[in-house]
């Protein structure tokens, strides 16, 4: 998959970010403090989103210092359900049953191990087949229009 890559610092885990979701055999298109682009937290991680808006990216990973603002702004884009997740758990259910498109992560509180769990969590989960699910996520199309 291509993974859109934003972070607005090269704080706690972002230097390992692009390096640890290539190793799961990702493709990696960077954005912000990984890029040396603009690094505010809405420009570069709405530009991340956009890119998987656009099709130009599968997925989106972004980061901020709490995670919250990159969540925020990733949101702000038409079709992208950006989640904020502080484990694997919250990853995988974001995957499954919200079919996230975005994973926002906090540069704070994630440590190395903690990102690799994560990582391994989001890629590995698909989306729910269940019909309510499926009803909830269809009806956030609805909500954007």
């Amino acid at each position: 998959m291509r993974i859109s890559l934003a972070s607005d610092s090269l704080d706690g885990v972002a230097p390992i970010l692009a390096s640890e979701i290539e190793r799961r055999g990702h493709t990696v298109i960077l954005h912000g403090a990984v890029a040396d682009e603009r690094a505010d937290w809405a420009w570069c991680c709405a530009r991340a989103a956009e890119d998987v808006a656009s099709g130009v990216a599968d997925q989106a990973v972004v980061c901020c210092w709490t995670g919250t603002g990159a969540s925020i702004a990733a949101n702000k884009v038409r079709g992208v359900r950006a989640a904020l997740c502080p484990d694997a758990a919250t990853a995988a259910g974001a995957r499954r049953w919200n079919d996230a498109n975005v994973l926002a992560i906090s540069l704070r509180l994630t440590s190395a191990p903690l990102l690799e769990e994560i990582l391994d969590a989001w890629f590995a989960e698909g989306v729910s087949p269940d019909e309510t699910d499926l009803a909830n996520i269809a009806y956030l199309s609805e909500i954007e229009n």
